[in-house]
């Protein structure tokens, strides 16, 4: 089965120029055909899968989950890092430094996700109360088992953004998190509301908890909910 530029631009929901990009830097194989290129689909879904590169749907199919109900917070914690004091006006390029030091990602992917942080929905923020907000972004997306990053960042000034609220407190305390796969995303969420609404991240994080104190806390939501708890320390 032989596609197109623009069906693999979308199937990785990208632009085409990104497309070209690939073919001329990073290899992506195609087949010159009257004045146009083509793609062979089983040839570039290997060259996808050799560079932890998931569709997003369509023309080609996503690979199988690569993370399920273990997904552990504490590590991409520690890869996305605690923030403070940042200005709401910084966090979209917060966002953007923290996707260019994610590891197990090659520099096209990086630009990849980049682009759809920046582009207009490209981030989800759901804000959880008391303040908190976890963003993420629209497209699920799937990068591989030893990619995903997580970030905390304490705002200076609260976050104004389109939709509602839970409750009346400003937004000035997110938990922005990129997950290694679709179903891995949906684990996280999972784990984030619970820790939230029982667990210690939430009480760290209003008293002004140092960091290494919330990674601890977190490692221990990470022990107890493996084994069957409830995430408390």
């Amino acid at each position: 089965m032989f596609l197109n530029l623009i069906q693999i631009a979308e199937s990785f929901g990208v632009s085409e120029k990104v497309v070209e990009g690939w073919i001329r830097d990073e290899g992506l194989p195609h087949t010159p055909d009257r004045g146009r290129v083509i793609f062979d689909r089983s040839q570039v879904a290997q060259w996808a899968d050799t560079r932890g590169l998931a569709t997003r749907a369509g023309f080609l199919a996503p690979g199988a989950p690569l993370l399920g109900t273990g997904c552990c917070i504490e590590p991409l914690l520690r890869v996305g890092g605690i923030w403070r004091d940042v200005p709401a006006a910084d966090v979209s390029s917060l966002f953007e430094r923290v996707v260019f030091a994610m590891p197990g990602v090659t520099p096209p992917i990086r630009q990849m996700l980049a682009q759809r942080l920046a582009a207009k929905g490209g981030v989800t923020i759901a804000p959880v109360g008391e303040g908190f907000a976890f963003p993420h972004p629209f497209t699920r997306i799937a990068l591989g088992r030893a990619s995903g990053t997580m970030a905390l960042i304490l705002l200076r000034d609260p976050l104004i953004f389109a939709g509602s609220q839970v409750d009346d407190v400003p937004v000035t305390r997110l938990i922005f998190f990129i997950a290694p796969s679709p179903r891995a995303h949906l684990d996280l969420l999972g784990r984030l509301s619970r820790m939230f609404a029982r667990g210690p991240l939430r009480e760290l994080v209003i008293r002004g908890a140092n960091d290494e104190e919330i990674y601890q806390a977190v490692a221990t939501f990470d022990v107890t909910s493996a084994n069957g708890g409830e995430g408390k320390p």
